[in-house]
């Protein structure tokens, strides 16, 4: 950023546990473009805080008690809340160069009318290489605090997701769209991602012993994910949707292996659900 360009007037909140690999990137991607940066960390074991604080983020510490609210819709009750606006990054993210021009052009006027809410690209990452083609991600990073709010769906009970909100999206009125990703470029080993998604595909499995619950959370998904929520099949589904349809094939290896990781992690969400309940 030149000298003397006014910072925008967003809060961004990087809520982290374990992020050391990751989360120098995530801050200086941010830092000197907007009011406020803190990084809200649930009691790290590895040195995330030290290089957070190096880089030259806040940093304050978030202590979950089993309830509501989780974490991200802590962060929007709690983070720099003189600010409207905040944008939720998570450790693994960045922001794209061209998604900072972008918000500067959005948020040049403050008297302009904006949505509630801006859906952003994701520019996903997967064994080393961007993926070009292949799955499209959108994200409801970006809220204005005051017409947003993260849902209580009632998975409190649900294994895998814990502290931080399930794969839904934030409720807001209205809601715009950005063109210009956040790179999610996870710098941890791949044996993390299938840690990761292992307890994700627990919490998608009780969802599945748990209709009621289940229905909420579709309903605050995006239209995307909602249209697939219903899909049969969805590992066979997953694979052709990604690999043949979305064209994952022009990402070469990186997007065969992917595609059939986002199968399996659907193959894993049918095979768990299928056993009794008891049994989990």
């Amino acid at each position: 950023m030149t000298a003397g360009t006014p910072k925008l007037p967003i809060a961004v909140a990087i809520p982290t546990k374990n992020e050391g690999l990751n989360i120098a990137e995530a801050v200086r991607s941010v830092l000197g473009h907007f009011e406020a940066v803190v990084v809200v960390d649930s009691h790290s074991t590895d040195d995330t805080v030290k290089i957070a604080e190096e880089c030259g983020a806040e940093v304050v510490t978030y202590t979950w008690d089993g309830g509501h609210p989780r974490k991200k819709q802590w962060c929007l009750e709690n983070v720099r809340t003189d600010l409207d606006w905040i944008l939720l990054l998570d450790g693994d993210e960045r922001l794209s160069p061209g998604l900072l021009a972008e918000l500067r052009a959005a948020f040049r006027n403050p008297d302009t009318p904006k949505p509630a809410a801006y859906d952003i690209p994701l520019g996903y990452w997967f064994s080393g290489k961007r993926l070009r083609h292949g799955y499209t991600i959108r994200k409801r990073s970006l809220t204005d605090r005051t017409r947003c709010h993260y849902p209580e769906v009632g998975d409190l009970d649900a294994p895998g997701i814990g502290e931080v909100e399930g794969h839904y999206q934030p409720v807001a009125a209205s809601v715009g769209t950005l063109t210009h990703p956040i790179e999610h470029q996870d710098l941890d080993p791949v044996t993390a991602w299938f840690e990761r998604h292992n307890r994700y595909s627990d919490w998608e499995a009780w969802l599945e012993h748990h209709p009621q619950v289940k229905e909420q959370v579709r309903q605050v998904k995006s239209r995307q994910g909602q249209l697939f929520h219903k899909a049969p099949f969805k590992p066979v589904v997953s694979f052709a949707y990604m690999y043949l349809y979305k064209r994952g094939f022009l990402d070469g290896r990186a997007g065969l292996d992917f595609a059939l990781a986002m199968s399996f992690y659907r193959w894993q969400i049918a095979l768990k659900s299928r056993e009794k309940p008891a049994r989990r």
